[in-house]
């Protein structure tokens, strides 16, 4: 009987100093100082055996099977979350199992510039690798999500998804992004305009003329002058007439981009078209940054109701429509003046500015659109 307990007594001293052996460290290996990075991607759904396979093909630890074991007499497999982690080979398996529960993936930086609209930031996540572009859109438009966190009932997030640079990591989903996004508008724009007021507009119109004054112009210091002929133009009730408007329409519809305005666009009503439309339009064209924003609150003391592009970024204002013919024709009908200039050469324009020029017959005098530059319509 004495043998008999001694034996189990050996045993289970046996078992116990295994279980402290492989546990301690969780099990003990050859400690590499290798500190190399390695990007060890958790899919979603994957079963810890696959994991544990793929970390002793990477080279991260000795003995998947062992490495499993462990795990499971801890306790911890189920606890591993999807993302993407940064491993080395110098790395414990109890630190490289503590990083993947951990859930801290690798963050990514994804920045949406000023003028970007909606579906150019939902590209811009497809190819940076993060997710569809559709599932992106289908977030753009989740009525139930602009209310939550804008508070008001919108069509989309178009004008609201706040130009930044973002942390995130690649199991963030359209839906967390665009949610990330909203709440950094409403964050920003709080604090950008606490201090301003603007006496019959609501937020939602002050976003859309933003987003057409972010759009018009690539120079920093003419936002303000930009801001002023509109305002000009819809104390006299005129229409704004402004290029973006149509191409947004046209976008918004047919959901294919067009670089090119054509008489006819100007002319085919859509609920964006401020050539067709008086006032602004149904809803902005564009991401606006918070220069863009305080533009619409602050514009500049002018009568200017029209501007030409100069092909570089900036503008010729006119009070008078013979003034602005003028430079129309000295900027825009004259090919020379548009040789060898871009308003590329701005570094800080985002966007591709689209261009035309163009005259609306009406009671026999011409009414020309505010904005004038170097892309014709077809005739």
């Amino acid at each position: 009987m004495r043998i008999f307990l001694s034996f189990i007594v050996v045993i289970f001293g046996l078992l116990g100093g295994f279980y402290y052996f492989i546990t301690q460290d969780y099990y003990v290996r050859s400690i590499s100082k290798d500190k190399t990075p390695i990007i060890f991607e958790v899919s979603s759904g994957e079963s810890f055996i696959e994991i544990a396979r793929n970390l002793e093909l990477k080279g991260l630890i000795d003995n998947q099977h062992l490495f499993n074991l462990v795990a499971k007499l801890k306790n911890l497999r189920s606890k591993v979350k999807a993302g993407e982690y940064q491993l080395t080979p110098s790395m414990t398996p109890k630190e490289i199992l503590q990083v993947l529960i951990s859930g801290k993936s690798i963050l990514h930086t994804f920045t949406v510039s000023e003028g970007l609209n909606i579906y150019e930031v939902g590209l811009a996540y497809e190819k940076q690798g993060y997710g569809r572009k559709d599932l992106f859109l289908e977030a753009c438009f989740d009525k139930e999500l602009l209310k939550r966190i804008l508070g008001e009932e919108l069509y989309s997030c178009e004008g609201y998804l706040f130009p930044e640079t973002y942390n995130i990591d690649k199991k963030t989903s359209a839906s967390q992004l665009v949610e990330i996004m909203l709440k950094m508008f409403v964050k920003k724009y709080t604090e950008s305009t606490q201090d301003l007021n603007l006496v019959g507009w609501t937020r939602h119109q002050i976003v859309t003329l933003a987003s057409i004054i972010e759009k018009e112009t690539g120079a920093k210091e003419e936002r303000p002058i930009i801001s002023s002929v509109f305002h000009n133009r819809l104390k006299k009730r005129m229409k704004l007439q402004t290029d973006p408007t149509v191409l947004y329409g046209i976008l918004d519809q047919t959901k294919s981009y067009r670089a090119n305005i054509t008489k006819k666009d100007l002319t085919t009503p859509t609920p964006f078209n401020t050539y067709t439309n008086e006032g602004l339009p149904f809803g902005p064209v564009s991401n606006p940054g918070v220069e863009a924003v305080r533009a619409v609150f602050n514009p500049a003391e002018t009568s200017y109701l029209f501007f030409v592009s100069k092909n570089d970024g900036t503008h010729v204002f006119s009070e008078r429509y013979e003034d602005h013919s003028k430079s129309v024709t000295q900027f825009q009908i004259d090919k020379k003046a548009r040789e060898g200039k871009s308003w590329r050469d701005l570094s800080d324009k985002k966007e591709d500015a689209v261009i035309s020029i163009s005259k609306e017959k009406k009671s026999g005098k011409d009414k020309t659109s505010a904005t004038t530059k170097n892309k014709k319509t077809k005739k």
